[in-house]
């Protein structure tokens, strides 16, 4: 129903937002990932909308970036996520933070939006393991790749497994052993993505 919402932001605070369009203020839910990235009250902002409509309430959310949109619809498109979930976790991870977490299978690092327990983490991470390249681009899709890359091959996903013992999350370990040659022995790919990660 609605695209999206252009004017002057009015008022900005922690969970939302409103959008003086034409005369008329339209109250949103915004995630910290956009109330971050908000204009301060009086300047013009644009923000990408989803209307969800209930038997008796119809909630506004906005969104800074088309691609936290995406990833919005995506979330609450799995079973045991709701509005709610869906922004904590993205105002927890940013969408390119959020794509890598689920590429790298780091279900863990998603358990830290409040609210949201291992199960639906590890829900996430499953149902929109093959999606989330649909949306990247650019380096965001470079690093998605390499991070799937990483869990897929044997010295690779031994090597992030070592570094994940090491303390890393998953997703940091995975970026760092996903941007190296797989073909190399599991010690050399630790002791290059250890270099990365500012260790030695």
């Amino acid at each position: 129903m609605f695209y999206s919402l252009h004017g002057i932001l009015r008022l900005a605070r922690p969970g939302v937002a409103v959008v003086d369009c034409g005369g008329v203020g339209y109250l949103c839910a915004v995630s910290d990932t956009t109330l971050r990235a908000l204009p301060a009250p009086g300047n013009e902002v644009l923000l990408y909308t989803h209307l969800a409509v209930r038997e008796d309430a119809m909630d506004l959310y906005g969104f800074a970036q088309q691609e936290e949109l995406d990833l919005f619809r995506l979330l609450i498109g799995i079973s045991g996520v709701g509005p709610k979930a869906a922004m904590a976790i993205l105002g927890e991870l940013p969408p390119e933070r959020l794509a890598v977490c689920i590429a790298a299978g780091d279900a863990k690092t998603i358990t830290r939006a409040p609210g949201v327990g291992a199960k639906i983490a590890q829900r996430v991470v499953l149902e929109l393991k093959d999606k989330v390249g649909g949306f990247a681009a650019g380096g965001v899709l470079e690093e998605v790749e390499a991070a799937g890359a990483a869990n897929a091959s044997g010295n690779a996903a031994d090597a992030v497994e070592a570094l994940v013992s090491f303390g890393y999350s998953r997703s940091e370990a995975s970026l760092a052993v996903g941007r190296l040659d797989s073909a190399l022995p599991a010690d050399q790919l630790i002791k290059q993505a250890l270099k990365t990660l500012g260790k030695f």
